[in-house]
């Protein structure tokens, strides 16, 4: 078939990236407006810690089977439905009465957001091929990063506006809610050529079978564990990270966002050059490499401003840079494919959110029992190397 993918295709991927950017604005609103819904919410800071963590704990259980029915329903189904979900809980968030109410609400949000994390490399890998896949991949992290971003904005500037966390929340609800009704619209309209094979009739049992025992994508679940893992764990415990190597918190701040930077740019650099240069190993391993680095130059007290920023660089790009092909290389793995990408990546997830979760808590208890950070430094820079070591073991393309 002709490997020249219609405009239509990018637009629909554009839109897949807007899709994850109202789910990351929602996700990371609660962060954002913490402390006043828990004065509000009159939560203990255990209650707080748990909805902080509740979507990242849904992925624990959901992730397999989530990938599993986004194979069989199709992205753009999936992605709809998702949108919905995401953008009803949150709405319903704004007007919750007490703690279980949120904490419920919290949780189905992270229903709909398994459902939208694993449709999109289902429908780039549908709607590109395989040598295009790490490239496309980008668009919506890049997305991903500015919901994020969004999010934090959002305190200080639509907090105010609107008048507080509630009606913030009930307003980006109803927007994600209208999102959903154009992407309604346009997958109703919506048809490209189709990439991959279309394969037997699906069984779960099969399917099961062939993503748990395909040995490829164990080392892939190694790397997308470091991953999460080094992510979780370094983006909460940042600004504290810095602060104890002597920086002022408003330098720390500054510092800690050139990570998100720093993962942009890894983002957009690593994949397009593995897809141009048809190499997966090198650019993995890379990654684990700058990753290991960077958070293991945070444990030095040398050149406390620009050896910590030249750490948070470095260990960004190899985060941002592997982000991306953890989700897109199960597309090109023998036995794996389109067919079954959601379901490989929900394995991915599934494993490496229990890292994701527990990663924090690690920092946090080895900074109370050594009184520091450095073991939960090193303990992130293994966690890189890992991702250095599965990756020398990869394929590929061929």
């Amino acid at each position: 078939m002709d490997e020249t993918p219609p405009p239509r295709s990018y637009l629909l991927v554009v839109l897949g990236g807007a899709s994850y950017c109202l789910l990351m604005f929602v996700w990371f609103a609660l962060s954002a407006f913490l402390t006043p819904m828990t004065d509000d919410l009159g939560l203990t800071s255990t209650q707080a810690g748990l909805l902080v963590g509740a979507v990242p704990l849904t992925y624990v259980p959901l992730s397999l089977s989530s990938g599993l029915v986004v194979d069989r329903v199709g992205p753009l189904r999936a992605i709809g439905a998702g949108t919905v979900l995401f953008g009803l809980a949150q709405v319903l968030r704004g007007v919750a009465p007490d703690y279980p109410t949120m904490l419920a609400l919290t949780v189905l949000l992270g229903v709909g957001a398994t459902a939208v994390t694993f449709g999109l490399p289902k429908l780039v890998s549908e709607l590109f091929p395989a040598s295009r896949v790490g490239t496309l991949s980008t668009v919506y992290l890049l997305g991903s990063y500015v919901g994020t971003a969004a999010a934090f904005v959002a305190r200080p500037t639509l907090g105010p506006a609107l008048g507080g966390w509630r009606p913030t929340f009930v307003a980006s609800g109803l927007v994600t809610l209208a999102f959903a009704g154009l992407w309604a619209v346009v997958s109703w309209w919506f048809s490209a050529p189709r990439f991959g094979d279309d394969g037997p009739a699906p069984s779960v049992r099969r399917d099961l079978t062939r993503v748990l025992s395909h040995g490829e994508l164990r080392l892939l679940v190694v790397v997308g564990s470091g991953y999460l893992f080094v992510m979780h764990g370094l983006q909460g415990w940042l600004p504290a990270v810095l602060e104890s190597r002597g920086l002022t918190p408003a330098l720390a701040g500054g510092v800690a966002t050139g990570f998100v930077v720093a993962r942009v740019v890894g983002t957009l650099v690593v994949p397009p050059l593995s897809d141009a240069l048809a190499k997966r190993r090198a650019p993995v391993v890379a990654c684990g490499a700058l990753t290991a680095l960077g958070c293991a130059g945070l444990v030095s007290t040398a050149a406390p401003v620009w050896g910590a920023a030249l750490a948070v660089a470095v260990c960004g790009v190899g985060v941002g840079g592997v982000a991306p092909l953890v989700r897109a290389l199960p597309t090109e793995m023998e036995g794996i494919g389109p067919r079954l990408t959601a379901t490989a990546v929900g394995l991915v997830f599934a494993v490496g959110e229990v890292g994701g979760f527990v990663a924090p808590l690690l920092v946090g208890a080895a900074r109370d029992l050594t009184g520091g950070f450095a073991p939960g430094l090193l303990a992130l820079a293994l966690a890189g190397a890992s991702m250095a070591l599965a990756g020398a073991f990869l394929s590929d393309p061929v």
